[in-house]
């Protein structure tokens, strides 16, 4: 390692303690097979006073999806050959019912069961094990899209796959992992820890902020293939080198799920085998961030650098951040200009979203860049000359006096409608009911404020106070989830009949989507 990238290293790593303030961290750098970085502060049990070290276990949480992947291509060179035993875990699913492959890509039309799981009442720290995953899946009716169309984050996929795995080969995930994937790697101490209530050597997740102070998170969900994995950063170390060491053998595993998908239409996907993939910094790369409560993680693979870089913080600051300071600092790239202040554009405000029925708000947010509120949580777009915005995964580009969305990662692309401003009725409050999933949506007008909340097989979720998106379409928000990162705002649009009543209601959020509620009175 050269000096000069010592020296930048040395300071980037240096900062993370104050720039990601919390109870504590940990961080890798592997370049060339060899490890330039291997660090770790704070502590992984601040009331136990338990120091975080490289070998502290850590929920890697969504970052299990490539291994989950790694072990089907493994056991199953053509994920074809598992179809029977998805199809089995859907038997109330007419068809098309999706591939194998399909679902490993989030290309399967499945609605996120942990989003599902909030509209069935589930209270945000109640527990979801194995009786409630299974009664989730089970009762999948309809898809959001036809299989292989579109792309959808969806975490049942992946447990879909584990519980598959295990019906075919006759053994327990765990144990697949072991053998076939954390042994080969070297990953001595990796395991699959499904029960998130706590980690064998004391490890702690936090929540809260520096100023509100940190306690420690509660969880109460059992996973498997979605997000079970349970490591240390010397563990993640040791898949990085496995990474570089056989990154010239043709069916190397990372090789084998790191490779092209394609969309059903030949359309190129930017998620596979469940890895992201794309083009950051002028360079192809893989990865995945992995979030819980109290756990936030990212891993980057940058192939023509022979580069990885891991984080790993047992709180909720943002480690995609954190991971990207660290690469630019390998890289000896500086951070993005911040772009000069710009007129807002005359196409902000509230749309709808046909093809989803989400809505799609927009909003100034200074140095010439825009907010949008649309898929799972905010996200910021760069105004361009021309007049349109635009991020890595979505343009919004004026068409005459209308809005085109492009979102490429989703394979969707569609002309926005814009919502009309109107009188803020509460005539929507009652008892609604979606028949597909057994479950209600409570609309209450408390003192000319509207609040709602679901109730159904899993519980009675709380009120939330909802905000008027407009006329007849509302946004009701989602705070908190049984993972932590809620699913983000659900879309609530009412539609009414020819007398003006309002008799049906449209419920999605990015991650389930177009469901049908009607009163229930």
């Amino acid at each position: 390692m050269s000096p000069t990238l010592s020296a930048r290293l040395d300071r980037v790593i240096a900062d993370l303690p104050e720039s990601f303030p919390g109870p504590g961290g940990a961080v890798a750098v592997v370049r060339d097979g060899q490890v330039l970085v291997r660090h770790a502060w704070g502590f992984a049990n601040a009331e136990l006073r338990i120091p975080f070290t490289p070998k502290s276990l850590f929920r890697m949480c969504s970052i299990t999806k490539q291994f989950t992947c790694a072990t089907l291509l493994d056991q199953f060179p053509d994920p074809a050959d598992l179809d029977g035993a998805v199809r089995a875990q859907l038997p109330l699913l007419p068809g098309p019912v999706p591939g194998t492959a399909q679902l490993a890509h989030n290309q399967s039309g499945l609605r996120d069961y942990w989003a599902v799981a909030m509209l069935l009442g589930a209270p945000a720290e109640s527990s979801f094990g194995d009786h409630e995953s299974e009664r989730v899946i089970r009762a999948t009716r309809s898809l959001q899209f036809a299989p292989g169309t579109r792309f959808s984050y969806s975490n049942n996929n992946f447990r879909i796959l584990s519980n598959a795995l295990e019906s075919r080969t006759g053994r327990s995930f765990a144990e697949l992992l072991r053998t076939r994937i954390f042994d080969r790697a070297g990953m001595e101490t990796a395991f699959l820890a499904a029960d998130t209530r706590a980690l064998p050597d004391g490890s702690e997740g936090y929540e809260g902020t520096v100023a509100a102070g940190f306690r420690p998170a509660e969880n109460r969900i059992l996973w498997t293939g979605d997000a079970g994995l349970g490591a240390s950063l010397d563990d993640m170390i040791a898949w990085e080198r496995h990474i570089d060491a056989t990154r010239d053998e043709p069916d190397s595993l990372y090789g084998r799920i790191s490779g092209p998908v394609t969309f059903a239409d030949g359309a190129p996907a930017t998620y596979g085998f469940g890895l992201s993939r794309g083009v950051d910094r002028g360079r192809a790369f893989t990865g995945h961030g992995g979030a819980l409560r109290g756990w936030r993680s990212n891993r980057v693979h940058i192939p023509s650098e022979r580069l990885s870089v891991v984080v790993m913080l047992n709180h909720l600051s943002p480690a995609h951040v954190a991971l990207a300071s660290v690469v630019d600092a390998v890289l000896d790239q500086a951070p993005a200009a911040s772009r000069p202040d710009m007129d807002p554009p005359g196409w902000l405000g509230a749309w709808l979203e046909p093809e989803t029925g989400l809505s799609l708000r927009a909003a100034a947010a200074g140095s010439g860049q825009v907010q949008v509120q649309f898929g799972h949580s905010p996200e910021g777009l760069v105004l361009q000359p021309d007049g349109s915005a635009v991020n890595p995964g979505m343009a919004l580009v004026p068409d005459g006096d209308g809005l085109r969305l492009e979102r490429v990662g989703d394979n969707l692309r569609s002309r926005l409608v814009r919502l009309a401003e109107g009188p803020k009725r509460l005539d929507a409050a009652g008892v609604w009911r979606c028949e597909e999933l057994d479950a209600e949506l409570t609309l209450v007008d408390a003192g000319g404020a509207l609040y709602g909340a679901f109730s159904g097989a899993l519980g009675r979720g709380r009120m939330e106070q909802m905000t008027a998106v407009a006329d007849d379409v509302w946004a009701l928000p989602c705070p908190r989830a049984l993972d932590h990162t809620p699913p983000g705002d659900w879309t609530v649009a009412v539609r009414r009949d020819g007398s003006g009543q309002a008799q049906e209601i449209t419920l999605g959020c990015w991650l389930a989507r177009n469901l049908t509620y009607r009163r229930r009175d």
